[in-house]
């Protein structure tokens, strides 16, 4: 179940506000304005352009069919932004920096943990970049917005994706689909995203951020907090290459158990395609979650 929106900020009624008058320019007007590509390249030529990006970039982590894989991501993406609005990146320049060499770029600094879930993942970042790096582990999104929801079912469909879950609800600590991993690249405070993956995260598992360079009371405030359960255990600043790009890629590693909380009936676990073998697993370690 999605959280509810507590604010007055209706996105829907900014859109509707902006249509009507295009001449507001206006922070509110702009943020409820549907951002368009101006143009979207062939597969070929994507991949083509990707190449070149990522030679300028001095970026090679990935091989050429997985190239070819994300210019295919990229096709989907911009193709549902006509319709949609998931991303403010609509450039292919913006999006091979700022979302693919971005939520690539972690796996030359950590070593990931498997079966990992991307909390908030949007409309699949890092997650579907990462499952193009890791074909063969099991890789979970979890997303909380239908709309998106719908859009990464469709990415998975049509990419022939494999061992990938789609989690269409908010993660909370009701969660309690056992993963050794959790990664975020949501702008969520440290704390919260800890608490909210405490049920679902085994001891020894880890949970990665994805984090600009300011993110230091966050830490501070994770560790008074949340000391008893956690240990940070990396903590690498870098910089996307050649570019002005700060980021830190913090990890936590869970040492304690806490107990799981009282089944909540406002709370459904929509996880799809799971082996009979898994589900029988997942009811028999977690008897009052299973649904």
């Amino acid at each position: 179940m999605a959280h509810k929106n507590k604010t007055n900020y209706s996105p829907y009624k900014a859109r509707q506000e902006a249509r009507a008058n295009p001449a507001d320019k206006s922070p509110k007007a702009l943020m409820g304005r549907h951002k368009k590509p101006e143009h979207i390249f062939e597969l070929n030529e994507a991949n083509d352009r990707l190449a070149d990006i990522f030679r300028n970039h001095e970026f090679n982590l990935v091989s050429h069919e997985q190239r070819h894989q994300l210019a295919h991501f990229y096709r989907l993406l911009m193709l549902n932004q006509e319709k949609e609005n998931f991303t403010r990146l609509l450039k292919l320049r913006d999006i091979a920096i700022k979302h693919f060499i971005d939520s690539i770029i972690i796996t030359k600094y950590t070593k990931l943990q498997f079966p990992l879930i991307d909390v908030g993942t949007g409309p699949g970042f890092p997650g579907i970049p990462l499952k193009i790096m890791f074909p063969k582990e099991k890789i979970l999104l979890g997303e909380g917005v239908q709309r998106r929801v719908e859009f990464l079912k469709h990415v998975r469909s049509e990419m022939n994706l494999p061992n990938l879950d789609i989690v269409g609800r908010n993660i909370n600590k009701h969660f309690v689909y056992p993963v050794n991993g959790a990664i975020t690249r949501a702008v969520e405070d440290i704390g919260n995203t800890l608490g909210n993956v405490i049920s679902c995260l085994q001891i020894g598992g880890r949970v990665y951020f994805m984090k600009g360079p300011g993110v230091d009371p966050e830490i501070k405030a994770a560790k008074e907090n949340w000391g008893e359960f956690y240990k940070l255990v990396e903590d690498v600043a870098y910089t996307l290459p050649h570019t002005p790009h700060e980021r830190r890629l913090v990890v936590y590693e869970k040492i304690k158990h806490q107990p799981l909380p009282e089944e909540d009936d406002g709370e459904h676990l929509l996880l799809e395609e799971l082996s009979p073998e898994e589900k029988r697993r997942w009811a028999e370690k977690y008897p009052n979650s299973a649904r």
